[in-house]
């Protein structure tokens, strides 16, 4: 009997084939107490397991697929990094000790009490790496039973096979490719999952979020996969099926014809220029950038050099990695966002806690609370500026003695280095986000203060509407064409422009193709994205007259019906 099962589309394309089952470790593990004498053969086999799942984490690195993003390294640290953590390992083997109890419920308990840590943060990637926290037990887990954390092997098909998981781990992502699965299905995860990550780097369609696609489907069903709507059918008559192979190799052909726009000026049809830049977590990411056709870095999120470590990347090591990126650039444009870490983050010598994190000490608000940290992330950028075209972005500024203490401690730097003999580009660009509505609404101030402006849009519509959209309950009434979020965009844009500051979007609206059209219309000229979004962007613009979209706009901005704006819209997209 054939069926349809909806997901979050995190990676696009349609995958044809049968369905290939993954099992994983139940977590409803056994819990009893164990005779004085066995406690230390508990706690060696505690040990045991552990070390092994730290040699198999290792060794998946030989396995790692040559077209894969170098995200993969990265997600293999942060696994390992959780492995070695001691509220994992330390504090399960004291718990062995203390209550001698069996390891696979002190591995559990351990667990529990990071995710409901992980479960507080307000940033969204942040918050899915409790995901992580629990594949990398499971792994444990599975080696305390004996078993192997890979992916099982698979044998050859004559179709694509289509993996279906209540959820994977990246470092069983790795062996992807070498196992012939073509798309991904997973009950769990969000955009900014780990899978979902991995699945985009490797172009590999993927549905997440789907419940119970993991129950609902059985091994080698007909499956067919659309990453472009969360679409899974199951089972499809052979009429559906002719007509998705069709749009398949339609969407395969689309993207071959894409990878020519790479040099292509993205110009609009009536011949205005727009730049597209790209949103990048670490160095490594430079090739992408490069193979998509980015014209500058938008957004090198730095709190990505310390979230994978459970120590502070010091003065060097971060010049080390601005410097990189700014000479792999080549000259164009680098910008650098400082460290958007929130309350709720435990590093070293910045422990905090807060009822409410998305209200509390993040982004700029820690770095003014945290001078060492933030003296030594701005000398580290003011270094690497004398090696590229390198600009300063700051994060949630939310007003004038926000704006006016960090700019105090810029110029702290600059005079330290000064003093030091050491070389920077004393005329660097200041820039901030807007993405409190306070900003949106008090934009003259940062016009006056900052030499540019990066819109997130993210936070931006989250505080806006008071919506936590990484929670289910509410994710739904998440909506960036809400006539409140359209007003303060046009507002900040506009202003903007009338007053010669440039200002970007680094948020997801920037990536997705149904609202770049409207951003156009409403002033925007810079983009920054994820690379894999960049080309289908720049199809759009070079398919687009603002002239003939102004009318549209205009009437998307008057309207407030919520079903007629989302009307506009799509005959906005159709022309």
């Amino acid at each position: 009997m054939s069926f349809t099962l909806h997901g979050l589309p995190v990676s696009g394309g349609i995958a044809i084939g049968h369905a290939h089952l993954v099992s994983h470790t139940s977590l409803e593990v056994a819990h009893y107490v164990l005779p004085k004498h066995l406690v230390d053969e508990e706690v060696a086999r505690l040990d045991a397991a552990l070390e092994a799942t730290r040699t198999e984490l290792t060794d998946l690195r030989s396995y790692r697929p040559q077209q894969a993003a170098a995200e993969f390294d990265a997600f293999l640290d942060i696994h390992l990094m959780i492995l070695g953590d001691e509220h994992i390992s330390q504090a399960a083997r004291q718990m062995v000790l203390r209550e001698h109890c069996n390891a696979e419920w002190a591995l559990k308990m351990q667990m529990d009490e990071l995710v409901t840590q992980f479960e507080a943060f307000e940033d969204t990637y942040l918050r899915e790496r409790k995901t992580d926290v629990v594949q990398v037990v499971e792994r444990v887990l599975k080696a305390l039973n004996g078993e192997s954390g890979h992916v099982p092997p698979t044998t050859k098909h004559d179709v694509e096979m289509i993996l279906v998981a209540h959820d994977v781990s990246p470092a069983d992502l790795i062996q992807l490719k070498p196992h012939q699965f073509f798309g991904i299905l997973t009950d769990l995860g969000g955009a900014t999952s780990h899978t979902s990550i991995v699945a985009r780097s490797l172009n590999t369609p993927c549905v997440v979020g789907l419940h119970h696609a993991r129950e609902l489907i059985k091994d080698h069903d007909m499956l067919i996969v659309d990453g472009e709507q969360g679409v899974v059918i199951v089972d499809p008559d052979k009429h559906l099926l002719a007509d998705y192979r069709l749009r398949k190799s339609q969407w395969e052909l689309e993207r071959q014809k894409l990878k020519r726009l790479k040099t292509a000026h993205a110009d609009t049809l009536d011949g205005t220029h727009i730049e597209l830049h790209a949103n990048i977590e670490m160095p490594n990411d430079l090739m992408e950038v490069k193979e998509n056709g980015a014209t500058g870095i938008g957004l090198f999120r730095s709190e990505f050099l310390f979230l994978n470590r459970d120590n502070l990347p010091d003065e060097e090591e971060q010049f080390n990695a601005y410097r990189e990126v700014v000479e792999g650039m080549e000259g164009l444009p680098v910008t650098i966002r400082t460290f958007d870490l929130g309350a709720d983050k435990q590093i070293k010598g910045a422990v905090r806690v807060a009822s409410n994190p998305a209200l509390g000490l993040r982004a700029i608000r820690l770095c003014l609370a945290e001078p060492q940290l933030f003296r030594a992330q701005l000398r580290a950028l003011l270094r690497a500026s004398a090696y590229g075209n390198l600009k300063i972005l700051v994060p949630m500024l939310s007003g004038v003695s926000e704006i006016n203490q960090t700019l105090q401690f810029i110029e702290g730097a600059k005079q330290s280095l000064a003093n030091e003999g050491v070389a920077y580009d004393p005329k660097v660009q200041i820039g901030g986000m807007i993405e409190i509505p306070a900003a949106a609404l008090a934009l003259n101030i940062f016009i006056k203060k900052l030499d540019f402006l990066s819109i997130g849009t993210n936070d931006l519509i989250q505080y806006t509407l008071a919506i936590d959209r990484t929670d289910d309950e509410v994710a739904h009434l998440y909506d960036p064409l809400h006539p409140a979020v359209l007003q303060l965009l046009a507002h900040v844009i506009g202003s903007a422009n009338k007053a010669g500051v440039p200002i970007s979007v680094c948020g997801e609206m920037a990536g997705e193709l149904a609202y770049t059209r409207l951003l156009l219309g409403l002033g925007l000229r810079q983009f920054s994205m994820h690379p894999a979004q960049l080309l289908g962007t720049k199809q759009r613009v070079l398919t687009t007259s603002l002239p003939e979209m102004a009318p549209l706009v205009q009437k998307i901005m008057r309207a407030d019906d919520p079903m007629k704006i989302r009307d506009l819209l799509d005959r906005l997209n159709s022309a």
